[in-house]
C-alpha cells in the first residue's frame, strides 16, 4: 500500500512489550508502513520525534505519519508527550492516536484539550485489539489526510 519512493513510518510508543507486539503485529498485517518504530517511554518518544539523543541520526520527521500513543508511560507520560508534540508547529500535524487502556474521562477530555487526533481504549479480547488497531492504522494512514509542510 506505500510505495518504494515514500518512507512512510509509525512510531508506536508503549511500555508494555506485548501490547506492542499486538499492536506491530496488526500493522504489518495490513502492510500499512515502511518502518514501525517502537520506543518504551515518554522521553524516548521525544528524542525520536525530535531526532536528539539516541536518535541523532535520524536525518527527519519527514517520514513520520503516526504515532501510536500510550497514557500511561515511564519518565514522561503520554499527556505529556502529546502537549509538546501538538504545541510544536514542526510537529502539530503529525496523527496522534491515544491507545491506551484508560477510560477515565479526564484522561480523555485532557488528551482531546491538547489536540489528540484519537483516543481508543485498547480492547482485552485478542481478535478485538487486531481488528481495532487495524481499523485505525487504516484510517489514519490511506483515508486521512493531513497538509504537507
Amino acid at each position: 500500500m506505500t510505495n518504494n519512493f515514500e518512507q512512510v513510518e509509525i512510531l508506536i510508543v508503549e511500555d508494555n512489550p506485548h501490547d506492542y507486539e499486538l499492536t506491530a503485529r496488526a500493522l504489518k498485517k495490513i502492510k500499512l508502513a515502511n518502518r514501525i518504530y517502537w520506543v518504551k517511554d515518554g522521553a524516548e518518544a521525544l528524542e525520536f520525534i525530535y531526532c536528539s539523543g539516541k536518535y541523532a541520526q535520524r536525518s527527519s520527521m519527514d517520514g513520520l505519519r503516526l504515532i501510536l500513543l500510550d497514557l500511561k508511560l515511564p519518565k514522561v507520560d503520554g499527556i505529556q508527550v502529546l502537549a509538546k508534540i501538538k504545541a510544536d508547529p514542526a510537529t502539530c500535524n503529525i496523527p496522534v492516536v491515544m491507545l491506551t487502556s484508560s477510560q477515565e474521562e479526564n484522561d480523555i477530555v485532557e488528551s482531546y484539550k491538547l489536540g489528540v487526533n484519537s483516543y481508543i481504549v485498547k480492547p482485552v479480547d485478542f481478535q478485538s485489539f487486531m481488528e481495532t488497531v487495524s481499523n485505525a492504522g487504516f484510517y489514519w494512514m490511506l483515508i486521512n489526510k493531513i497538509p504537507v509542510n
